[in-house]
């Protein structure tokens, strides 16, 4: 990768985030594959955004469709956050279907490991709950990236629910 900027979306560049400047852009999906035991396997394609304003933090978004139909399946919004002078990261997400999930673990080298410490939803959330959630997301080389998460659910053990490859937008 290049040297680091020193301005990020036109804002002075904070150290903090150093560690996750890899990560920065826009990514979209070249194959993303869905599986869990009570539903049938799936395809679907997404868009990705991390982005950084000056602040000690990654702002994310994201959003999910179908790849025939086109419709909207799933949104998320966020940030990642690291402990100054650390490889520790902490990721908050809310998630459209009424879910919120932090997740904390560490940046090593261009990949990003976390676990969910605490999963909440609203109060007439479908059942089964979300119990655990398990996502990294790994540079496979400059312009390529992947994302896995694994999921449990109250009646679910935890095993891989989604696959996604991106390519970097320009």
């Amino acid at each position: 990768m290049a040297s680091a900027p020193t301005v990020l979306q036109g804002k002075p560049f904070n150290e903090a985030i150093k560690p996750l400047l890899w990560l920065l852009g826009k990514w979209e999906s070249v194959e993303g594959k869905g599986t869990f035991p009570t539903i049938p396997p799936f395809s679907y394609g997404e868009q990705i955004e991390f982005t950084s304003f000056g602040q000690p933090m990654v702002n994310y978004s994201s959003f999910s469709w179908h790849p025939e139909k086109k419709t909207a399946m799933h949104l998320e919004s966020g940030f990642l956050r690291i402990k100054p002078g650390t490889n520790q990261v902490a990721f908050l997400v809310a998630h459209n279907f009424g879910l919120t999930t932090v997740e904390e673990g560490e940046v090593v080298g261009n990949k990003v490991s976390m676990t969910s410490k605490d999963i909440t939803r609203m109060s007439w959330a479908k059942d089964p709950a979300v119990t655990k959630i398990v996502r990294t997301f790994e540079l496979l080389n400059d312009h390529t990236l992947e994302q896995v998460l694994h999921m449990e659910t109250s009646s679910t053990p935890l095993c891989e629910h989604l696959k996604i490859v991106y390519k970097r937008k320009p």
